[in-house]
């Protein structure tokens, strides 16, 4: 009996569905490998390719792929990048002719949060923006003991928010709404409860000045070495 087969782009030598081609030809699949989506789920792919059919969705992902092509120029030393993600934030909302930007930003980075909006605001945009601790609502609210508290179980803490920062940017119709450094898991339900489009600007890594990359890239050194070596079946239990 054999394993059912999964997408597993990330393993892929051949990367069949971005060839090497000329403008007039078109891709196959010949040398798709067996695990390409393109293989295992054609008519969810055409489906899906559909919704660019849609006016809307045709425009917003046309201006996106502007946006990405602007990012680039072609040097006589060759192909090089030029524009910092935040430069990328301001152009992309100027060219979708947004005017209300929301920001749900960490406590943490609340003067990142400030240096942001000086930036935004200095564009023209006006800026909404929401701490992770707004509502003052204390931990023990959803089960977190006092000895869970981050600094010391005789402190009182307020419980990080992301669904009342998402409801206050719902509330307030902003046209894009940002993340900045939201914690793992909170980013997650800001993004279930946000109905606004939605952006994210720099994820929380309080170890790496939030690039999470960078632990990435040194994976393979004695630094973060932990983080390619095998699960022991003590680690697999708890």
């Amino acid at each position: 009996m054999t394993d059912a087969l999964h997408p597993m782009c990330a393993k892929c030598a051949k990367v069949v569905c971005s060839p090497a081609i000329g403008i007039d030809e078109a891709p196959t699949l010949d040398e798709a490998p067996s695990f390409c989506p393109m293989r295992l789920f054609p008519e969810l792919v055409d489906r899906a390719v559909s919704e660019y059919d849609k006016p809307a969705v045709k425009e917003f992902a046309r201006l996106a792929s502007i946006q990405e092509f602007e990012c680039y120029e072609r040097t006589d030393e060759g192909m090089r990048t030029k524009i910092p993600r935040i430069e990328e934030l301001t152009q992309f909302a100027s060219k979708c002719g947004y005017k209300r930007l929301g920001m749900a930003f960490c406590l943490g980075l609340r003067k990142e949060a400030q240096m942001l909006t000086d930036v935004l605001e200095s564009k023209g945009f006006e800026v909404i923006s929401v701490s992770c601790k707004a509502g003052a609502t204390p931990k023990q609210r959803i089960g977190i003991k006092p000895e869970q508290h981050i600094v010391g179980p005789e402190t009182w803490e307020s419980l990080c928010n992301p669904i009342v920062q998402a409801e206050v940017l719902n509330s307030e119709q902003v046209d894009l709404a940002i993340m900045l450094g939201l914690c793992i898991g909170h980013d997650t339900l800001f993004i279930k409860y946000c109905r606004v489009p939605m952006t994210v600007l720099a994820v929380k890594d309080r170890v790496t000045g939030h690039n999470p990359l960078a632990a990435l890239y040194l994976s393979k050194s004695p630094y973060y070495g932990r983080l390619s070596a095998k699960r022991s079946e003590a680690q697999g239990a708890n």
